[in-house]
């Protein structure tokens, strides 16, 4: 009688939303699957921690393109309502230009177009053939391209593939691109705020990415009731329905490497055996820290060349009492565009007068700050890689958007703070291994797309992959999605698990 046949045992780095997805998709497979996590608990840049009271998601907070979510969930026969109640927002967000000066976009269509038409005359119907070509972007983008492995221009070889790619104005620039259709400043500003977080200026950004006005105005935005870590919940419960073991408080601190296969990885308790390794850590620390120097495809040059998104200037804030005049979101345009962007990108610097973002999710979800509390959150863009992240530096800037929060608001807010947690660059280094301290992953840029990113598989380790933001098809949850699955395909083509042929 013949031995049974015992499937490869998979290690993947990271319990963050990427890691999470491609530990499922392998477990579906019929891997043997052991995920490693630095910290305490799941979710990576989206974990949560709870303090007097107050429940904070410590990174994502904006729930877009619900149907990418909608298919993670149903490729294991469940949904996003097993796990949580999806709450679509009504106004979506605010954007605020100046004191009592402000719009509020509208969730309907009929009320956005009839916002648009009351800015500028005859905007309305240039928004609907804005949104017509951006849906076409969207679906041929999320729906073929994103799922591009990027390591072989072949993969575009198919002519239907070619005559999409002329469509998707990748050659053209998103500041060109909403000024051939807009022409008031702040329809401009409502149009170019999505790609603030992309790594690069409107002006070097495709208008390829006017896809994320389509998952902004047409598909909505959501929030998921008991907070964004309820995806990460709902994610971990299939995943172990799926065999997905978690192991927490096992940061990874070496990837060993036997004739050119990783034969397992060392934690703080010994020697993890695999034979196959999944990073889904930051891949600039796995390749420079975890791997020997003769295992290494990319050089410090490489790395220090690339072009970075955004870090952030985070402050979690819990308040003794409720506030008034804002929204669930709450952008802060009260100061320049260009010139914060020109901070952030390209003569990078702490910025001078900054714009930023309020959360306060308690306005929609009562059971996130105490009785008669609120939860704030707010973000500062800022350019990574910068020196100088002390408490005086967070403090100035942490008076400063108070200060503009309390105008518009028309309340003392200061003083009602019952607790406070800054988070910046020298946290995400801390805590993620980021590079440069980023928050967001490589910039979307032209140079730095599809297979120009960094590759989801060793060159030099045959058995090791990466996913995640610094990888194929890039930063946000649900790119991150779709990198587990795409990571899960190709180790699938090259190990197949046992009882199937490759």
């Amino acid at each position: 009688m013949s031995a049974p046949l015992t499937s490869p045992q998979v290690l993947v780095i990271g319990a963050g939303f990427a890691g999470i997805s491609a530990a499922t998709a392998l477990a579906q497979r019929g891997y043997r699957v052991r995920v490693l996590e630095k910290h305490d608990g799941p979710g990576g840049r989206g974990r949560v921690f709870r303090a007097e009271g107050f429940t904070f998601d410590m990174g994502p907070s904006w729930y877009w393109m619900p149907d990418v979510f909608e298919d993670y969930f149903a490729r294991y026969g469940r949904r996003p309502a097993d796990f949580y109640d999806l709450v679509r927002l009504d106004p979506s967000y605010r954007v605020v230009f100046g004191e009592q000066d402000f719009l509020d976009v509208p969730a309907t269509m009929g009320e956005l177009r009839a916002l648009f038409e009351q800015l500028e005359p005859g905007a309305a119907a240039r928004l609907d053939e804005f949104l017509r070509q951006a849906e076409y972007k969207y679906r041929v983008g999320m729906g073929k391209f994103v799922r591009k492995p990027g390591r072989s221009l072949l993969e575009f070889a198919d002519p239907r593939l070619l005559v999409d790619a002329l469509r998707l104005d990748l050659l053209q620039s998103m500041h060109a691109h909403v000024r051939r259709f807009f022409k008031h400043p702040k329809l401009i500003e409502l149009m170019e705020f999505p790609v603030l977080f992309l790594g690069a200026t409107p002006q070097n950004t495709p208008a390829l990415y006017s896809l994320m006005n389509y998952a902004d105005l047409a598909l909505g935005t959501w929030y998921p009731r008991g907070g964004m870590h309820e995806i990460v919940r709902g994610m971990v419960q299939v995943a172990q329905e799926q065999g997905v073991e978690f192991v927490y408080n096992q940061e990874v601190r070496e990837i060993r490497v036997e004739q050119g296969r990783a034969s397992g990885v060392v934690t703080a308790e010994g020697f993890e055996p695999a034979d196959i390794v999944v990073a889904g850590a930051d891949y600039h620390h796995v390749e420079q820290q975890l791997l020997a120097p003769a295992h290494r495809h990319y050089s410090p040059r490489y790395w220090e060349t690339r072009t970075m998104a955004p870090s952030s200037l985070l402050f979690y804030v819990g308040l003794n009492k409720r506030l008034r005049n804002l929204r669930h979101h709450n952008l802060f345009f009260d100061e320049d565009f260009g010139r914060h962007a020109h901070e952030i990108y390209e003569a990078p610097q702490w910025p001078s007068r900054p714009l930023f973002y309020a959360s306060v999710p308690s306005l929609t979800d009562p059971t996130v700050a105490p009785a008669g509390g609120e939860n704030l959150f707010l973000l500062i863009p800022t350019a990574p890689g910068l020196g100088g992240d002390d408490e005086a530096t967070r403090q100035h800037y942490y008076d400063l958007i108070m200060e503009r929060l309390e105008r518009h608001t028309g309340q003392s807010v200061r003083d009602a703070v019952v607790y406070r947690r800054s988070y910046a660059h020298a946290d995400f280094v801390a805590d993620y291994h980021a590079f440069k301290g980023n928050a967001y992953g490589l910039a979307n840029t032209l140079r730095q797309t599809a297979n120009l990113k960094p590759t989801l598989k060793s060159p030099k380790v045959s058995n090791l992959y990466f996913t995640g933001q610094l990888t194929v098809p890039g930063p946000g949850m649900p790119p991150s999605l779709i990198s587990g699955q795409v990571v899960a395909v190709e180790v699938e083509k090259e190990f197949p698990p046992a009882g199937r042929n490759s």
